[in-house]
């Protein structure tokens, strides 16, 4: 069995929700306290042993590209400047995998990023993750993902429990009593039809099988391509499909200000030079 050492992530969105901050930046690249929202995400690939990183890009993610090159002039800077560490840290987020960007082509949907960078991973398991969602653990979750792929190489996506007001917004996910294969999975279903509140995220692991039926898979709701389209077929075929549900950790979604703000402070509070002040300026706020 192929260990997964590639990963294709998702970073074609124009973050509209987010305007007009993402007018000229791209939504990934915006910061979670010092470090962009897509910096985090290839950290936690690069902890689950992902060494190919496959953007699937637009026409202007240019600086998300910058960012995981090396910028020789700021480093020398920071070196004359006595702040070695300071260019070190620099420097080590272009050598953290290797990075290769390809243009999205093709429908509207989250499958199509698949299809943009299929013969990139041919014949091969890898993950697919979207760029601007966050998993918020303490042990990569990728990395138990792969881990578990190691084990009983069965394709598998990241869920979580939400409240039932909001099943409308995700793919919601129905698994086989008493396992965590899925039966069925409905993308945004209304709240009566939603038959669980285990809504998928951006973390999973497909491979060249799933690619063809993705090909094949007709446009769903809005005319769209959905992942969650070609994973029914997937089980239809007598596939089976994984469900891998997030416990020891937190997804946290950046895609719309509020959410990007709480994203943002669960991350400050972790920082042991931040979090003092930080909860004083909340109890401030609260005046």
């Amino acid at each position: 069995m192929s260990k997964i050492r590639k990963a294709i992530i998702a970073v074609a969105g124009s973050g509209t929700r987010l305007l007009p901050a993402t007018k000229s930046m791209p939504k990934e690249m915006l910061p979670i306290v010092d470090k962009p929202i897509i910096q985090l995400v290839v950290e936690e690939l690069v902890e689950a042993g992902i060494e190919d990183i496959i953007f699937v890009t637009r026409w202007d993610k240019k600086p998300l590209e910058d960012h995981f090159d090396h910028s020789i002039a700021l480093e020398n800077d920071l070196r004359k400047n006595g702040k070695d560490d300071m260019a070190d840290k620099i420097s080590k987020i272009a050598d953290m995998a290797n990075f290769i960007y390809i243009r999205q082509k093709g429908p509207y949907g989250n499958g199509t990023p698949v299809l943009s960078a299929a013969s990139l991973v041919d014949d091969e398991p890898f993950m697919f993750v979207w760029g601007d969602d966050l998993v918020k653990s303490k042990v990569s979750f990728t990395k138990e993902m792969v881990e578990d792929y190691e084990k009983n190489g069965k394709l598998m996506i990241g869920v979580q429990e939400v409240p039932k007001e909001t099943v409308n917004r995700y793919g919601i996910v129905k698994l086989r009593a008493g396992t965590n294969e899925i039966e069925d999975i409905v993308e945004k279903p209304s709240i009566e039809e939603a038959p669980t509140c285990l809504a998928d995220f951006g973390r999973m692991i497909l491979n060249q099988k799933f690619i063809d039926i993705l090909k094949k898979t007709s446009l769903g709701k809005g005319d769209e391509l959905w992942i969650t389209d070609a994973i029914r077929e997937y089980i239809h075929q007598g596939g089976t499909f994984l469900a891998k549900e997030l416990k020891d950790g937190k997804w946290l979604t950046t895609g719309d200000p509020l959410n990007y703000l709480k994203a943002t402070l669960a991350y400050a509070m972790d920082r042991e030079d931040l979090k003092e002040d930080l909860k004083e300026c909340i109890s401030l706020a609260r005046k």
